[in-house]
């Protein structure tokens, strides 16, 4: 791992008088865009997460890694864990509230899995111990990643100001990074130092 500056920047651009529409982009140090952050703004009490949101809830298990190598999902949810190497895998998770175990199963087969308890999720193989995935559950409709380009859009944001969380499992050792937000100051940079391993541009 190398120790590096990230620079979160926030373009945050009003819809309506109630709705925000947020913009993030993360980057390195050097101007890299970083994949896979997971970019959320809390919601207010009573409103719920979707049963789903626009990319897929599933992780796949192929060429003996997890993909994606992050996955976002909200409460609730269920995931699927297609297997599509010709080896068998055995999933797992000791993640305190999601913790469970998909015993061995082989190629072209998929097994789901609800995830009821909004938390980050590791995942790991008994059988092939370099793979490794995380799986963010979250608790509030309002919530993306960041793609090849380092942006995340959040839409439908209901409140001008506020707070962003930012995490990927390789910043400072897996933990939020929270940060404010305020539609009338337009762009804002936010230096932060952590810890980011090269998975993060991949």
């Amino acid at each position: 791992m190398r120790n590096l500056i990230l620079l979160i920047i926030f373009a945050t651009l009003s819809k309506s008088a109630f709705a925000q529409e947020i913009t993030v982009k993360v980057m390195d140090a050097t101007g890299a865009p970083v994949v896979n952050a997971v970019v959320l703004v809390p919601a207010s009490k009573g409103v719920k997460p979707p049963a789903s949101f626009a990319w897929p809830s599933m992780m796949e298990q192929k060429d003996i890694a997890f993909s994606p190598y992050v996955l976002v999902v909200p409460v609730g949810s269920e995931v699927q864990f297609p297997n599509r190497d010709r080896v068998r895998h055995h999933v797992y998770s000791f993640s305190k509230g999601n913790r469970f175990e998909l015993k061995l199963y082989g190629q072209d087969e998929t097994r789901h899995l609800a995830f009821k308890t909004a938390g980050i999720v590791a995942v790991g193989c008994n059988i092939h111990d370099e793979m490794i995935g995380y799986i963010r559950v979250v608790d509030t409709p309002y919530a993306a990643m960041t793609g090849p380009d380092g942006i995340a859009h959040l839409e439908g944001v209901p409140a001008a100001k506020g707070n962003v969380t930012v995490w990927h499992p390789d910043l400072s050792g897996g933990k939020d990074v929270v940060v404010p937000f305020d539609a009338g100051q337009g762009e804002t940079t936010v230096r932060l130092t952590g810890k980011l391993a090269h998975a993060a541009h991949h």
